[in-house]
């Protein structure tokens, strides 16, 4: 089960939701900030600046989002390769490890744009916080701002979703004798 291909899955799945959680987490730190100041101005603006503080927020989800995914993409490859070697077949270790790697590189695009998208989104939600504070009308229209880099964090989403969906569950083909086929190497 716990095979180089896995691992190097496991590691590609702990990253994405690591980097997203980090990116979402320094644009909260910023925007939280920066809440805090404004409301310490004018506690009236709570619901304005709410909106805002949350954005970086959703990166965090994303990522976690496709960790479930490629956390099912991973058990079907496991309960597959179980199958196999309970029939007395082999599974070859390089499709395992194809599989691995397919998985890690399948979920970088929501890593990456995670991580990045995050931290940009924090630091224009901090400057439309500011905004808010000098001109309260302007609420409900600098949300536009941020949310045009989250449709980067989006796209990084679906890519991710349709690469892990597109990784096979099988590509080995079971072997009636494995120790014939051993002796082959």
């Amino acid at each position: 089960m716990f095979t180089t291909g896995y691992v190097i899955a496991l590691v590609g799945v702990a990253l994405c939701v690591l980097l997203c959680g980090v990116g979402s987490a320094i644009g909260l730190y910023k925007t939280g900030s920066a809440a805090a100041g404004v409301l310490g101005e004018n506690p009236k603006l709570f619901g304005k600046v709410l909106v805002l503080v949350l954005l970086p927020a959703t990166q965090g989800i994303y990522g976690f989002i496709i960790a479930i995914i490629a956390g099912r993409q991973l058990t079907a490859i496991n309960t597959e390769i179980a199958e196999i070697a309970s029939a007395g077949g082999i599974a070859g270790a390089g499709g395992m490890l194809s599989q691995g790697w397919a998985i890690f590189c399948a979920v970088l695009p929501m890593t990456v744009s995670g991580l990045v998208t995050g931290i940009f989104q924090g630091k224009a939600a901090v400057n439309c916080i500011h905004a808010v504070g000098k001109q309260e009308s302007l609420g409900g229209k600098l949300v536009l701002y941020p949310a045009m880099i989250e449709f980067y964090a989006i796209l990084g989403l679906l890519i991710s979703i349709i690469l892990v969906s597109a990784v096979p569950v099988l590509s080995y083909v079971p072997v009636e004798n494995a120790t014939a086929a051993l002796s082959l190497l």
